[in-house]
């Protein structure tokens, strides 16, 4: 076994911070809309109670930043490892843009375009860290079906508002 160099844990916390930052910057958009504006519009009856968004988001983030570490540790110099470090970060960005349209501008069917859009770039990314790493490939389905489960709530709410 391997012991962790300080570089590498490092680099591991620096991968896991900043899915949490982008976390943090969608929930300056979310929180504020929360007891207000969100509580007040129509949601599918198989919606989650608002608390449960908190930690599973967590632990999404957690795992994804845990995802990026291997990737970048074990295939950085390959195009392989390039190519899905850089759609990580597309798709955090695509993450981050979800709670701004929906959150923050309240648009509906953009962010239910949006949130598709989201789900095809965490596809594309984990098909790539497959490459790399089963483990970090394997970290991101969770992230995957909590999105895909999150398209169907954001299309209801769409339909039902």
């Amino acid at each position: 076994m391997n012991i962790p160099t300080f570089r590498s844990l490092m680099l591991l916390i620096l991968c896991i911070a900043l899915p949490l930052i982008a976390g943090f910057i969608g929930a300056v958009f979310t929180l504020p809309a929360i007891p207000g504006w969100y509580a007040g519009i129509q949601k599918p009856v198989f919606t989650p109670p608002s608390w449960v968004f908190g930690p599973a988001w967590t632990i999404l983030y957690l795992l994804m930043g845990i995802s990026l570490w291997i990737v970048i540790s074990e295939g950085w110099g390959s195009h392989d490892g390039k190519t899905g470090v850089v759609l990580f970060f597309i798709q955090l960005a695509a993450n981050v843009g979800w709670s701004v349209l929906f959150f923050g501008m309240h648009l509906f069917a953009a962010a239910f375009v949006e949130v598709l859009l989201l789900l095809c770039l965490i596809a594309a990314t984990m098909a790539i860290f497959l490459r790399i790493s089963r483990t970090a490939g394997l970290l991101l389905v969770p992230y995957l079906c909590w999105t895909a489960f999150a398209s169907l709530l954001t299309g209801m709410i769409w339909v039902l508002n």
